[in-house]
């Protein structure tokens, strides 16, 4: 449950996309879940209240995953050396067919959700397969965890391989509202995402369905959108009345608006289509190593940011290597100096601080008021000690938080709270909260 405490540290958030706040030593008041906002010296009000002192650590909003692939996570760092469909055939496609057996899904998803507990993650919108008793298994899962999550039970009706193919799109939509009727009202903290796995794979007539479904049951959904070049080309083949490839999603009335939408990669966009994005309010999920792994390219985050748009970060595993959204803030900021080297001279590269808004407030505010400590926010915070990465620097926390980005691992990691709910403390040899 969601308590009311103090947790005492080095404390930094985003207040805006270049915007970083920090107090040393201060204080960051919990109220039934929320913030209550950070002070140097505590309030008089607050003096009742239970404090945890972190002494010199670092407490961080926790991170959130905008996109990632639950039963990609056994192949991770392996088949990088092929782009996308290539990979998705050979890779991909053979090992989420294997999730059909539930005692094998059982064995990857314990592992992939031990994971993503350990890790800086606080709320990540997640792929399972097409298989419904499996996704359901993922969300119990993930329920377990502590974690915020939305999980989705991928659609798929052609241009796959037989085995991983739903028979028709009437079948499609039926193992869909199976699966969503199976899950209601079973879980806290893990809720349904609707997921077409991308416009190559789905039907005309099963993003129809799809759409009604989504009017009906008031999901979300999440997808693919513009990530590799040779796919962009497919979907113009597949698709020529939609213009642009979001244009085949906005047809269906899948592309923001009305509906919260999360479109990953974002790569090689047309003009329209970025326009319509910004109008429609569609959450980017930024994948930068994925995007490199892939060989798909390097998106255009500055102009992203620069134009307002909703944009966070996301691992894309196994297009990326691992679950840490620290390495794909670092991945952000180095790829944005390549596009800015070698494409774009007039659009300056990541800083610090904006990865690390990235990060949390900025795909944080697809859950709502997530992802920063401002007064109001759901209280999701991991504590960082820093003290193996040795320096004989006297470094600032902001320069701490730097080297965090870069250097840290779930080794670095103290303790994790998520809506005020401690999810453990090492000092509790990783015990879950009452």
């Amino acid at each position: 449950m969601a308590e009311t405490f103090i947790l005492r540290g080095n404390i930094c958030y985003s207040e805006s996309p270049r915007s970083l706040a920090v107090t040393e030593k201060g204080y960051l008041v919990c109220i039934e879940g929320r913030s209550a906002g950070v002070w140097k010296s505590l309030p008089e009000q607050y003096a009742g209240l239970p404090v945890t002192d972190y002494k010199d650590s670092l407490i961080v909003p926790g991170l959130v995953d905008l996109h990632l692939h639950a039963p990609q996570y056994t192949f991770r760092g392996m088949g990088m050396d092929l782009e996308l469909l290539d990979w998705l055939n050979t890779r991909t496609f053979p090992e989420e067919a294997k999730y059909e057996d539930l005692e094998y899904a059982g064995k990857a998803y314990n592992i992939f959700a031990e994971s993503m507990k350990k890790s800086a993650t606080t709320r990540a919108c997640i792929f399972a397969t097409l298989h419904r008793e499996a996704t359901a298994l993922l969300m119990d899962l993930m329920e377990d965890t502590g974690l915020v999550t939305m999980v989705g039970k991928v659609n798929m009706d052609r241009n796959c391989p037989d085995y991983l193919r739903e028979e028709s799109p009437e079948r499609s939509a039926q193992e869909t509202r199976a699966w969503l009727d199976g899950i209601a009202g079973r879980y806290r903290n893990t809720k349904p995402i609707l997921t077409p796995r991308f416009i190559p794979t789905c039907s005309d007539e099963l993003m129809r369905k799809l759409k009604e479904i989504q009017e009906e049951y008031r999901l979300p959904v999440q997808s693919h959108l513009s990530e590799n070049k040779g796919e962009i080309a497919w979907v113009k083949e597949l698709c020529p009345w939609a213009g642009y490839y979001g244009g085949a999603y906005d047809g269906f009335g899948l592309f923001g608006g009305e509906v919260k939408t999360i479109m990953a990669h974002c790569v090689w966009p047309e003009e329209a289509e970025k326009e319509r994005m910004k109008e429609q309010g569609v959450y980017i999920a930024h994948c930068p190593q994925s995007n490199t792994n892939l060989s798909s390219g390097i998106a255009p985050v500055r102009e992203y940011l620069d134009k307002g748009m909703n944009i966070g970060l996301g691992t894309d595993v196994a297009g990326g290597v691992g679950e840490s959204i620290f390495r794909a803030m670092a991945d952000a900021i180095q790829v944005s100096k390549l596009r800015w080297r070698l494409a774009d001279e007039t659009k300056k590269p990541l800083s610090v601080e904006e990865a690390f808004y990235l990060g949390t407030k900025g795909g944080g505010s697809f859950f709502g008021n997530v992802g920063s400590f401002e007064e109001g926010y759901e209280l999701d915070a991991v504590v960082i000690d820093d003290r193996a990465l040795k320096s004989p620097l006297p470094l600032s926390v902001r320069e701490r938080l730097e080297r965090i980005i870069y250097l840290s691992d779930e080794r670095h990691i103290r303790a994790k709270y998520v809506a005020g709910a401690r999810v453990f403390d090492m000092a509790d040899d990783m015990s879950p909260a009452d």
